[in-house]
């Protein structure tokens, strides 16, 4: 693979399927993929548009949440990532990466579903940084199911509480701290826009979460806050082979995009560094997709 800046057909630039099978029990760990997902360990470089800030990150142990925890820190912010306990071989990774850069790092291990848990790592953060203005809430939940009659009121529940019901206890308990100037990001999908069968309550949450952000944007805006929603297409992420997709669909995941292949986390952070940098100035309530091809719509 050639250094992600020189120019290359992008078409070639990742791995394409079909994948090998490699389910995986939720949550998963990014290091039993295969191949190995590209947050950015090695090919994401930063210039230093963050220097100074303090970032929060749910889901920061893999993924998008891990891609945009390593792009922050390597463009000069502290980053606090939060994460399920069962998580915390991946997470041990992000935050080894996080201080090489001479960074603060803070992990955070708990359940998001859990109101008092959501509201103490904004607390936990802001003790650790002496403050708050970067907030990225990404963590999810995504489990398919083939029919309406399979999603249980337990699953319909953990999914509601994972992506949004987190998203606005942890959105309440930051905005106190928020000074004018710092940016929320939220991360939807293209299930808010194009929603598959087996997605049901997937999709319920991340339409919410699209709208929940265009409101939460007009709100902060008046103290000088941005909020702006990251909704991506298919990405190598361990959402996937942890139940996420069927595992077939896990084989020939991202081939019917324009590239033929799924995006890789990297190339979602500098999504995530625009929306939080000061480049970002004039952006609030927008909608960034990037779904490989086709528009969001």
């Amino acid at each position: 693979m050639a250094d992600r800046l020189t120019m290359q057909d992008p078409r070639e630039q990742y791995p394409k399927p079909p994948f090998p099978k490699q389910p995986q029990s939720a949550p998963g760990l990014a290091r039993r993929m295969d191949p190995a997902p590209d947050h950015g360990e090695e090919s994401y470089s930063g210039t230093g548009r963050l220097k100074g800030r303090k970032a929060l990150i749910t889901g920061g142990d893999s993924g998008i949440g891990r891609a945009a925890a390593i792009a922050y820190a390597r463009e000069g912010a502290d980053v606090a990532i939060a994460y399920l306990p069962n998580e915390q071989a991946d997470a041990d990774e992000v935050i080894k990466l996080i201080e090489a850069e001479g960074r603060k790092a803070l992990g955070l291990p708990g359940d998001i579903k859990d109101e008092s848990w959501c509201r103490s790592l904004v607390k936990l953060t802001v003790e650790a940084f002496g403050g708050l203005d970067i907030l990225v809430i990404n963590a999810a939940r995504q489990q398919f199911r083939e029919s309406v009659a399979e999603v249980s009121t337990d699953d319909f529940d953990q999914t509601m509480k994972t992506n949004l019901y987190a998203l606005h206890w942890i959105a309440q308990a930051a905005t106190p701290h928020l000074p004018p100037g710092a940016a929320v990001i939220t991360t939807a999908s293209i299930q808010a826009y194009d929603p598959s069968a087996i997605l049901l309550d997937y999709a319920t949450t991340k339409a919410g979460i699209v709208a929940y952000t265009k409101v939460l944007s007009q709100q902060l805006i008046k103290k000088g806050v941005r909020a702006n929603v990251v909704a991506p297409g298919p990405f190598w992420t361990v959402l996937q082979p942890s139940g996420g997709q069927p595992d077939e669909k896990v084989k020939k995941f991202g081939e019917q995009t324009d590239f033929g292949r799924p995006g890789q986390p990297v190339e979602l952070a500098p999504i995530y560094v625009l929306l939080a940098s000061q480049e970002g100035s004039y952006l609030n309530g927008e909608v960034y997709g990037a779904v490989g091809g086709g528009g969001v719509a």
